[in-house]
C-alpha cells in the first residue's frame, strides 16, 4: 500500500486555486465582521469557506455519483448551520430579551456557499454571493440605523 498515490498535478493546482479562490472571496466578509468586533471575524469566515470547499472536493473525487455529491453537500449546510447557531445569542435583558448575531449567523452559512460554489465549478455563484454578503453587511447596516431600528437591533450592529 502507497503511502502517496501517483498525483496528478494538474488535479491538485487545479484543487489549490480552488480553496485560495474560496479564501480570498471571504476574505472581505471576514474583514467586515472583525471590523465591527463580532463574534467570528477574518479567520472565521475563510475557514469556513475553504473547509466548505475542502469537503465537497474531496466528496466529489472519492464519491463521484451525484446523489453522493448532493449528501456531501447537505451535510455542510446543517454542519455550518450549526457553528452560525454558536454565533447568535440571546440577551435577557430586564424580563424582556433581545438577540444578536443573527447577520454574522447568516454570513458564515452563506460563506459556505461560496466554498461549495467554488469546488463545483461554479465561480460566478461565488463571486455574486460574496459581493452580495459584503454590500449587505457594508451598506444595510448605516441604513438600518437611519431607518431607526429598535434597540435590540441595533445592539447586533454595535457589537
Amino acid at each position: 500500500m502507497e503511502l502517496m498515490p501517483d498525483l496528478e498535478w494538474n488535479m491538485v493546482l487545479l484543487h489549490i486555486r480552488d480553496l485560495a479562490f474560496a479564501f480570498i472571496l471571504a476574505l472581505p466578509i471576514g474583514w467586515d465582521r472583525e471590523k465591527s468586533e463580532r463574534t467570528a471575524g477574518l479567520r472565521t469566515f475563510p475557514l469556513v469557506a475553504v473547509a466548505a470547499c475542502g469537503y465537497m472536493l474531496v466528496g466529489m473525487d472519492v464519491l463521484g455519483s451525484t446523489n453522493d455529491e448532493s449528501r456531501v453537500m447537505q451535510g455542510i449546510i446543517a454542519g455550518i448551520g450549526f457553528i452560525g447557531g454558536g454565533a447568535i445569542l440571546k440577551n435577557e435583558v430586564k424580563g424582556g430579551g433581545s438577540v444578536s448575531g443573527t447577520a454574522t449567523a447568516a454570513s458564515l452559512w452563506l460563506t459556505g456557499a461560496i466554498g461549495i460554489s467554488v469546488a463545483t465549478g461554479r465561480l460566478e455563484i461565488a463571486l455574486v454571493l460574496s459581493a452580495l454578503t459584503f454590500f449587505t453587511l457594508r451598506l444595510l447596516t448605516p441604513a438600518k440605523v437611519l431607518l431607526g431600528t429598535p434597540e435590540s437591533d441595533t445592539q447586533d450592529q454595535q457589537r
